[in-house]
Parts: C-alpha cells; sequence; structure tokens
C-alpha cells in the first residue's frame, strides 16, 4: 500500500497539491516553471539584491570625533591644554596618551561590536520560496529578481513587490505600507480597472490563503524600499547602556564636589594652584570608566554571539539584557512543547472505536478494532469519515528522497496525519481528488476553528465537508443529528482530550448547488465521528521545564487546544501538578487569571494571547513568549522578549520576535537566558572592579594629606593607573564565564538598578579595603624613608589587580585565561612605569629594592582575600520577585 501525493503529478514546484478549481483564480504566466537558476544569477549580478538601504558606514573621522565628544574626555582635553600652556609637559603627555588609548579602544569596541551585529543580521535575513528551474525552493529574499515566480502562503511576509498570476482565498494586510488595518483581498486578474488588487507589496503579510505572483521590483525599487530609503536612522541606545550614562553622570557630579574638596584641602596646605587642579580633574577621570558605555555594547554584542553557537539568534541587541531578567516563559504546545509530528491514533465512530498504528506521516500501519485489523469493505464509516477528512485539507505528502530522509508533511501537519491515516485505509487520494474535485472553501481561521470545502461529485451534486474542533462542530445549529448523539459525541470527545489527544470532528453534507457564501456551508450537516491525533511530548521538554523551575521562571502554557489536552500535556511535562488549574478561555476572562498565577490556558484566541501576556505583565513579569504562526504576531510583540522558531515559524513570528530559536528547541530559551545573566553578572564585575579602584584613588587622594603624605599620587600617576588597571583586564572581565549557580537561583527583580542588590555597598567596602593598604604602604614607606610615593603608586596598582583576579567567576578554574593574560600583561606595564627611564621622568616614579617590591606585591594581595571574602558575606536572602508563596532562598553573589 502506497500513499500517494496531491495530485497524482507534481506541479511546476516539484511538490503535489490539490488541483486548480473554481473559485480559485489563475493567469497564464510567462514561465510556469519560473526563471532558470543562470537567467536569475545574472539579473541579480546586473540589478542589484533585494535589500533595502542600509546606513553608510560611519567614518573613521567621526568615530574618533564621537569618542571625543564624551563629557570626561572634553575635561581631560581642557586640562591638557592648562598643562601644555603652563609648559608641564609631562603631566601633559601623560594625559594626552591616556586620551589616546581611551580613545583608540572605544573606537576599536565600536568597530568590532558593530561587526557582530551586522553578522548576527545576516543570520536571521528572510528567506522567501520561489520556482526555478521547474522547481520550487527556498532562497535567501536578498536574491530574488524582476520575473521570479514567488509562491506565497499564510503567514509569509511578502518580499519583493509583485503580481499574482494565482490566487486562492488571498488575504493580504497591508497595514505595514498603507496604514490601513484590515486586510485586503487579492486575487489574480487582468482586469485594468482592478489596478491593485492583483498586485502585492513588499512588507505587507498574508493573512489567509495561497498564490503564486510574478516580481516586479526588488529593493529600493519596491514601495517598501522607497519609504525604508527616507527611514535610515542611526541605532538607539540599549536601556542598560542609557541606565549606565545615567549612573555616569552621578558618579561624575559625586567625583566633582569630592575634587573640589581636594583642591580646597591643597590650596589650603600650600599646593600649586596649577598642579591641584589638574590633580581634581584626573580624579573625576580615575572615579568614572569613561569606556563603560563602549564596554557594555561590546559584552552585549558578544553575548549575542554566543548566544547564536547555541542556536538562538538574537534580532534586536537589547535582549541580550533582558533575557537576563525573564521570570515566565510563556509558551504554545504543539511542535514547541511536543514533537509537532502529528500521528492519528484513535478514530471513533457511531459503530464504536478504532485504533491506528504506525509513526510519523510514512505509510506502515494498520487499522484496527477489537484487536483485529479491518480492511476497507469491513468499515465502511471509517472509510467515509477518512475520505471525508483527507478532501477537507491542503496538505500534502513528500515521500523520501535519495538522501532516505522520512516521509515530510507539506502544510499543516495536522492534515498531513490524516492523509497518513487515509492510506492505512487503502484511500487513494489523488484518484479522491480527481474524481470529487474542490470547488469553492471556507479556510479555517482561529476564531471560528474550523474550516469547510465544496466538493464536485460525479453525479453533479455537492459535497460540502466540515472539520474542526469538536466544539465548534458540535453545535445544533451545524449539525442535524440527534442531542443524544451530540452530548454522546462530546463526552468521547473530552476523553480523548484527558488522554492528551488533539480531537477533530468531521461532518458532511450534500447539496444541489454550491453556496453562495461561507455561511451556507455549515448548516444541516451529519457528523461522520472524531479523529483523536497525538503529538507526542519532546523528549528534552520535561527537562527543560524543570530546567526553568530551578531557575526561578515560571512556564505559563498558552494554547488553542482542548482544555483537557492542554491539562494533560502540563501535568506530564510538569507545568502544573496533576489535577492543577487549566483556564478555558472561552468561558472566563484571562487576565484575572493570569494575574492569580494560573500556568495552563486552554482554546486562546490570539487577542486572548494578547490580553495573557499583557496581564503578566501588569503583575510585574517579565515574560518571553514563544511562537510560530500568524497568530502568534501580536503577543511575540507585546512580550518583553518574542521567541521564534526558526524552522517551522512562520516569517510573520520571526519578524515580530527578538529571538529565534534556529533549532525549536525551547530548551535553548533557557540557554539564552543563561548568556543573559551571565553578560549581566559581567557587566556588574566591571562595574565592582572599576569604580572600587575610582573610589579608592578618591580616598587615597583625601585622606593622604591627614597622615602624613602631602600629595599621595601625582595626576599623571593616577591616570597611569587608571589606563593599566581599567585597561585590558577590564575588557578581559566581559569574557569571563557563567556563575555556575547562574541558572540556581531566580532572576533579578525588573525594577532593579544596574548598581542595586547591593554592589555599591560591595563598592565602597572593596574600595576601603584597596584604599587602606595603599595608605599602609604609604606611611610604612614614609617612616622607613623609602621612596613612599613610588610605594604606594605600586600598591594601589597592584592591589587593584588582584582584585580583577578575585573577581573571576569561577576561581581556582582555567576558565578565561583572557583575564590572567590581561592582568599579567597590566603587571609588566606597572613594573616599567618603575624601571623604565623613559616612564620614570614621565610619571615622576623612582626604581625600588627588589625587597621592598616583594613586601608591596605580598600586602597586595590583600585585594583578592578581600573581594573573596567580600563574595562570601554578600549572600543575602531574596525572595523569587513577585512569586508569593516561593520560598526565601540564598542568593550567591554576582
Amino acid at each position: 500500500m502506497t500513499v500517494r501525493n496531491l495530485p497524482a503529478a507534481p506541479d511546476a514546484s516539484g511538490i503535489t497539491r490539490p488541483p486548480a478549481r473554481v473559485g480559485a483564480t489563475h493567469l497564464a504566466t510567462p514561465d510556469a516553471g519560473g526563471l532558470s537558476s543562470g537567467d536569475a544569477a545574472q539579473r541579480l549580478a546586473r540589478d542589484g539584491g533585494n535589500v533595502l538601504p542600509s546606513p553608510r558606514p560611519t567614518p573613521l573621522w567621526r568615530r574618533i570625533v564621537t569618542q571625543l565628544r564624551d563629557p570626561l574626555v572634553l575635561v581631560l582635553l581642557a586640562a591638557a591644554v592648562f598643562t601644555l600652556a603652563t609648559a608641564d609637559f609631562t603631566d601633559a603627555s601623560v594625559i594626552l596618551l591616556v586620551i589616546v588609548v581611551n580613545t583608540t579602544v572605544g573606537v576599536l569596541q565600536e568597530i568590532k561590536a558593530e561587526r557582530a551585529i551586522t553578522a548576527l543580521s545576516a543570520l536571521t535575513a528572510p528567506a522567501a520560496r520561489v520556482i526555478r528551474d521547474g522547481r520550487q525552493g527556498e532562497v535567501p529574499a536578498a536574491d530574488l529578481v524582476v520575473d521570479d515566480l514567488l509562491v506565497l502562503a499564510e503567514g509569509d511576509v511578502v518580499p519583493a513587490d509583485a503580481r499574482l498570476v494565482e490566487s486562492v482565498a488571498l488575504l493580504v494586510d497591508e497595514a505595514a505600507l498603507t496604514g490601513e488595518s484590515a486586510p485586503v483581498d487579492k486575487a489574480a486578474t487582468t482586469d485594468p480597472a482592478a489596478s491593485t488588487s492583483n498586485v502585492v507589496s513588499a512588507g505587507t503579510v498574508v493573512v489567509r490563503g495561497r498564490g503564486h505572483a510574478v516580481i516586479t521590483a526588488t529593493g529600493t525599487a519596491s514601495a517598501l524600499g522607497r519609504i525604508a530609503a527616507m527611514l535610515v536612522t542611526a541605532p538607539a541606545l540599549t536601556p542598560l547602556q542609557r541606565r549606565l550614562a545615567g549612573v555616569g553622570r552621578q558618579l561624575a557630579v559625586g567625583a566633582l564636589l569630592l575634587c573640589i574638596v581636594v583642591l580646597a584641602l591643597g590650596l589650603f596646605r600650600g599646593q600649586p594652584l596649577q598642579l591641584m587642579i589638574i590633580t581634581a580633574i584626573s580624579l573625576v577621570v580615575a572615579a568614572v570608566p569613561e569606556s563603560l558605555p563602549a564596554v557594555v555594547t561590546l559584552s552585549l554584542a558578544l553575548g549575542a554571539r554566543r548566544m547564536t553557537a547555541r542556536n538562538a539568534v538574537v534580532r534586536r541587541l537589547p535582549a541580550v539584557e533582558t533575557l537576563g531578567s525573564v521570570t515566565i516563559l510563556a509558551t504554545d504546545k504543539t511542535g514547541t512543547l511536543t514533537e509537532g509530528t502529528m500521528v492519528v491514533r484513535q478514530l471513533w465512530t457511531a459503530h464504536g472505536d478504532a485504533s491506528v498504528s504506525g509513526s510519523g506521516f510514512g505509510p506502515d500501519g494498520r487499522i484496527s478494532r477489537d484487536g483485529n485489523v479491518v480492511s476497507p469493505d469491513q468499515a465502511p464509516d471509517l472509510v467515509e469519515l477518512m475520505r471525508a477528512a483527507v478532501l477537507c485539507g491542503d496538505a500534502s505528502l513528500r515521500p523520501p528522497g535519495a538522501d532516505g530522509d522520512d516521509w515530510l508533511a507539506v502544510g499543516d501537519p495536522t492534515e498531513a496525519a490524516l492523509l497518513t491515516a487515509g492510506g492505512k485505509l487503502g484511500i487513494d487520494v489523488d484518484a479522491l481528488h480527481q474524481a470529487t474535485p474542490r470547488e469553492a472553501e471556507a479556510p479555517f481561521d482561529s476564531e471560528r476553528k474550523r474550516m469547510s470545502t465544496a466538493h464536485r461529485l460525479p453525479d453533479g451534486r455537492v459535497q460540502i465537508i466540515c472539520k474542526g474542533a469538536p466544539e465548534s462542530i458540535l453545535d445544533p445549529a451545524i449539525l442535524n443529528d440527534h442531542p443524544d448523539t451530540l452530548r454522546r459525541t462530546a463526552d468521547r470527545a473530552d476523553a480523548f482530550a484527558a488522554g492528551g489527544f488533539r480531537v477533530l470532528a468531521v461532518a458532511q453534507a450534500q447539496r444541489d448547488t454550491v453556496p453562495a457564501d461561507a455561511a451556507g456551508y455549515e448548516h444541516d450537516l451529519r457528523l461522520l465521528g472524531l479523529v483523536a491525533i497525538l503529538d507526542p511530548p519532546r523528549a528534552s521538554a520535561a527537562t527543560t521545564i524543570a530546567a526553568c523551575h530551578d531557575a526561578g521562571i515560571i512556564p505559563v502554557l498558552i494554547t488553542g487546544d482542548h482544555p483537557a489536552t492542554a491539562s494533560a500535556i502540563a501535568a506530564d511535562l510538569g507545568v502544573i501538578a496533576p489535577g492543577g488549574e487549566a483556564v478555558d478561555c472561552r468561558t472566563t476572562d484571562p487576565a484575572p487569571a493570569a494575574a492569580r498565577g494560573v500556568r495552563v490556558f486552554a482554546r486562546a484566541t490570539p487577542q486572548q494571547k494578547v490580553v495573557i501576556i499583557d496581564a503578566l505583565r501588569g503583575a510585574g513579569e517579565v515574560v518571553a513568549m514563544t511562537g510560530d504562526g500568524v497568530n502568534d504576531g501580536p503577543a511575540l510583540h507585546r512580550a518583553d522578549i518574542g521567541v521564534a522558531m526558526g524552522r517551522r515559524g512562520t516569517e510573520v513570528a520571526r519578524q515580530a520576535a527578538d529571538l529565534v530559536l534556529a533549532d525549536d528547541e525551547l530548551g535553548t530559551v533557557v540557554a539564552a537566558a543563561e548568556e543573559g545573566r551571565r553578560v549581566y553578572a559581567n557587566i556588574r564585575r566591571f562595574l565592582l572592579y572599576a569604580l572600587s579602584g575610582g573610589a579608592a584613588e578618591i580616598t587615597v587622594m583625601l585622606a593622604g594629606p591627614f597622615v602624613g603624605l602631602a600629595l599621595p599620587l601625582l595626576p599623571a600617576q593616577i591616570l597611569w593607573i587608571n589606563l593599566v588597571t581599567h585597561g585590558v583586564p577590564g575588557l578581559a572581565m566581559g569574557s569571563e564565564p557563567a556563575d555556575p549557580t547562574a541558572m540556581h537561583r531566580p532572576p533579578r527583580p525588573p525594577a532593579e538598578t544596574v548598581l542595586g542588590a547591593g554592589l555599591w555597598q560591595r563598592i565602597l567596602r572593596v574600595g576601603a579595603v584597596i584604599a587602606a593598604v595603599t595608605i599602609g604602604v604609604g606611611m610604612w614607606a614614609h617612616a622607613t624613608d623609602r621612596p613612599w610615593q613610588t610605594l604606594l603608586f605600586l600598591a594601589l596598582g597592584l592591589t587593584q589587580l588582584a582584585v580583577a583576579l578575585g573577581s573571576r567567576a569561577r576561581p581556582g578554574s582555567r576558565a578565561n585565561p583572557m583575564l590572567f593574560a590581561a592582568v599579567g600583561a597590566a603587571l609588566l606595564l606597572q613594573l616599567a612605569a618603575i624601571y623604565t627611564p623613559l616612564l620614570r621622568e614621565l610619571l615622576g616614579t623612582e626604581p625600588v629594592a627588589v625587597t621592598d617590591l616583594l613586601i608591596v606585591a605580598a600586602v597586595a594581595a590583600l585585594g583578592y582575600a578581600a573581594i573573596r571574602l567580600d563574595r562570601r558575606i554578600h549572600q543575602s536572602p531574596r525572595p523569587y520577585p513577585n512569586k508569593p508563596g516561593h520560598a526565601v532562598e540564598e542568593v550567591p553573589a554576582r
């Protein structure tokens, strides 16, 4: 027995499908087989790619000017001008060196981050289906050319302007182009008066139906391209970058006030005005890490690249930051928690149940009743049920190719499963379509939850078939069966659903003519039976749900399936406990239920999905939403993080999402959340390191004069330490691995500032230790008549480097060898400042004895001990945010 495709002969795309019928519009095309590959390549080389205008590359000089316009760098430039005017060439040289190095590092980071983002954009470039060389295939949308034969289906974003040559119930949303909220019917026509009804434009969305169209304009010549040419704008800062810029301004103001105090104290003690002004300006730069925005951008871009390596493609850079604070993971069921490979397992008619064996979409398997295999002539009720189910559908099956792949579904997997089951009953699908061609249809939509078709019978009459969710079919307004039959059927459908099956009801009737409109299809029908389809849970789904719970991320199931089916799957995977509450969105307002913590929502419409997302966000949650269909687009857009499926998702879903899963695995979202937490933790690690060093420098300058150290550090020495310690080691911290406990604690509260969760206190504590070590070394050296300023300069730099080593996420491991190399390089530079004649002259240092150097190095190790001890004492209890009833746990310091 063989299951054949629809129809007997493949069309130009190489995929079999239902034949053309009355009600579909079809025009002659320039070439039904499409362009040849060679012709397409020539046109692409001649006309260019189908791409919209992009911002011009930023010239190098503009990047440099942008770096120099930073207020803190302007302060340094003013200091350099002032020192040059007073012939203080030594300090001026160091200040200019700091400006050059900071500007160079900032420009390089900006270029690297931009390249990383560009590479990510290439990974998410849309694809399109075209017919070339007589076969349908998928090509990058950028490779489309004029006269390509485009294949359109529900959920596609139209990639170029085109003229329809074939259409079936085609409805297009043109809101992105025209602003009109209502979708527009499109049909292939040669009527000159219908100037736009046979035209589809780039950027619009196919809401329903399907069609073929010949491309007429691509890229900047398309309607969307002409608009986009006027809308090219520079990329905006991420929310985290904006918050950090605010923190920087606050730190600058605070540092400025402190520096005024230092200036006043210096003048009071008789220090030269020029020296104290430059010292104050240097302290501002030392206290605030002016390269922080560039470091953050690079960290986010590198985090996005790491996510891509784990099959999570980031479409919008701020998503990297937001992923670290996700508290709710809202997911659909089919294909996400389940395999998405539908298999018919049970059939039911008024004559009883039947079981279906086999797996996948292949033809192997049998139909059994009471343990006995039945043939078609032994079960005419089952044959009638499956003949109707096969006719009322648009899917087809693709047999294994030369590479030995499995049978594949082309179209809706549920309809493909019906084809497979029909084949197991001996139904010749091709012959059936030829004998009863489809003349009209009322397509499935998520509101009606059913589909109806009209087929011409050999005797001239019309067969009406309706299939859909049981609750949408088992209605006296649709069926003329006895109420007892409807009640008994509903009970059997509920029993199937409780077992985790997806259930379809099928009904039919005969008419003399095709109804004038869709409403005429669906009344006075006769029930044929039920089809129970199983979509088994993914092997990894239970593990993923458990990982979500462990990380404090609450999984929420939102599906259009029956409540019993949703509950069964949710309980099986651990989303809810057995017997847990599942809300039927047909009868219950989902918003209050979402606010009170319900985790399973069944029979949810696209509008209700948005309502649920809004209710969760209104309760203070950070929501990640997964989806793959056109109807998921609004919810994906509304969620804090929209997650689309890369393989089976529609283009609408991918364009609405912030994150695309290349492998369609829900576990990839958890992996991406771990990367988000890693990025955020590394930014906080850099802040702790840089700001504690800056706080220590200010403390040393303030406290030094009170303990007999008239001017603890020269301006050039402060700038050198800032350059050495906050440069390469600070950047290397962005590559620190995730903390082993990162996914075993709750997400950070959404309202928490970047310096929250005790980071301010940690900065002050660690800064106090660095300052104490530095002042202690200076006092000891001063008392023993050693070169105290040089030893103090050495102690301040080495202690900060020790803090850098102690800040590692995984101490004792070989993770992030770049940090070791960076600290080693910084250590060599600090020693060069003491033992190299040129640097000694610039910085005003003196060579020190090896024994003194070893003593200072030993004391500086207190910086390492301090940061490690601080990590241990900074374990504060933190409840899961907005989760009443969760136990409070100890949260390791980040």
